[in-house]
């Protein structure tokens, strides 16, 4: 491929970047701030503890987000960076939301958590809320409503599996190797006093399996935007010609 061809294929991968833009006056960009502001709020306002699945994936939205809106400002483009790694995080924070609502609380209402007599026992309740809904959700929507869609090939979302099946294998040799660790049991589908190391890893695959079926529907959700936006883009187009 020329590098005449290579630049036009970016451009129409990446057409936010074809040109530079106030990457401040894009409503992606102040999207992104407010991620930034919930998830450090979240994290900042009760013990978080590394051990736990929900900080680490929490912790590497703001990272990601933080790096996201200095790429921006710098590259002068509304456009996020490194779509692979976007599409990850984007599934590893729903997998938050997802095993803490499904698997952890089976379904139970949050909301009546939020409004507690306690002061602290409610300070706590929200930071979690906002770090297994709050966060999650508004990610999700950074990642259907903001582009660049249709980047991310099916094969990468494989890629998106790395992380919470190694932190599941680690976390399982951990409490194995290391019966007297704090937090040794984290979830309880890593409890292997429960369910036996054999056990406790079927467990942690049927998770990971789950997440597989996620990442899929992350990937479905990103070539619907760009169909929409497409189809959006034709009726405008046709609405100047017939002007």
């Amino acid at each position: 491929m020329s590098v005449d061809a290579a630049d036009l294929t970016r451009q129409q991968q990446f057409p936010d970047e074809a040109r530079r833009v106030n990457a401040w006056a894009s409503p992606a960009f102040w999207w992104r701030v407010a991620i930034v502001l919930v998830v450090l709020w979240g994290l900042v306002a009760g013990e978080r503890r590394l051990a736990y699945f929900t900080t680490q994936s929490n912790v590497i939205v703001f990272a990601y987000f933080a790096g996201a809106l200095y790429w921006m400002a710098r590259r002068g483009t509304a456009a996020a960076p490194a779509p692979v790694l976007r599409g990850g995080v984007t599934t590893w924070i729903l997998t938050t939301m997802v095993v803490s609502h499904v698997l952890l609380n089976h379904f139970e209402n949050p909301i009546p958590g939020l409004f507690v007599a306690d002061p602290t026992d409610e300070l706590a309740n929200r930071a979690i809320f906002a770090m297994h809904y709050v966060v999650p959700l508004m990610v999700l929507v950074d990642w259907v409503a903001f582009g660049p869609h249709r980047v991310v090939r099916w094969r990468d979302a494989a890629w998106w599996l790395a992380y919470p099946a190694a932190y599941g294998l680690i976390f399982l040799w951990r409490a194995l190797a290391l019966p007297e660790v704090p937090d040794r049991f984290p979830y309880p589908f890593l409890d292997t006093d429960a369910l036996g190391a054999f056990g406790s890893l079927l467990e942690m695959l049927r998770v990971v399996a789950y997440i597989a079926v996620l990442g899929v529907v992350v990937m479905a959700l990103d070539r619907l935007a760009w169909w929409v936006a497409e189809r959006l883009r034709r009726v405008r187009r046709g609405a100047e010609a017939s002007a």
